[in-house]
């Protein structure tokens, strides 16, 4: 089989206002996410990324996917390739969907497709899939305010406007 799908989620006790700002705060993903460590760019399509993630014991990877769609507090998603078109392609996406007042279920998926895929598979389920579940898992804790700066305090945006105790 040339296709392989991936999906993981979580539900959130969070706005999806709270959870879109910290995903689309890409400078303070080193803070938190331990599978996207960095990502580059403007999330807006058409627009090439920098992503690099980081999964089991291996080094980091980069590739540079082009972002596919960007619903604003509902969807990001980005396609990405090895190499050629056709040899390992895979498109990636975070999705918000509101099921409660204050409550979100959050979705991280990613289809595969190409030559490549079934030498992959079992990785990309092990390694990948893990990966998948510990970012959403960071994602919650983060905005729920689990290890999150205190609201108003500036912190989130870099800005220390009250003195630490």
């Amino acid at each position: 089989m040339l296709s392989h799908q991936l999906q993981s989620e979580t539900d959130i006790n969070a706005s999806p206002e709270r959870v879109w700002e910290i995903l689309m705060d890409f400078a303070a993903y080193p803070e938190w996410n331990p599978f996207i460590r960095s990502i580059r760019g403007v999330p807006r399509k058409g627009e090439r990324l920098e992503v690099l993630i980081q999964t089991g014991n291996a080094g980091g990877m980069t590739f540079h996917p082009r972002v596919r769609a960007v619903k604003v507090g509902r969807e990001l998603r980005w396609r990405g390739r090895l190499l050629l078109p056709g040899l390992f392609d895979g498109t990636h996406g975070f999705e918000i969907r509101p099921v409660a007042d204050g409550q979100v279920v959050f979705r991280q998926s990613e289809s595969f497709s190409g030559l490549l895929v079934p030498f992959f598979r079992d990785r990309l389920d092990r390694d990948t899939r893990k990966g998948f579940e510990e970012m959403n898992q960071a994602l919650k804790a983060r905005a729920e305010g689990v290890d999150a700066p205190d609201e108003g305090s500036g912190e989130a945006h870099g800005i220390d406007l009250l003195p630490k105790v």
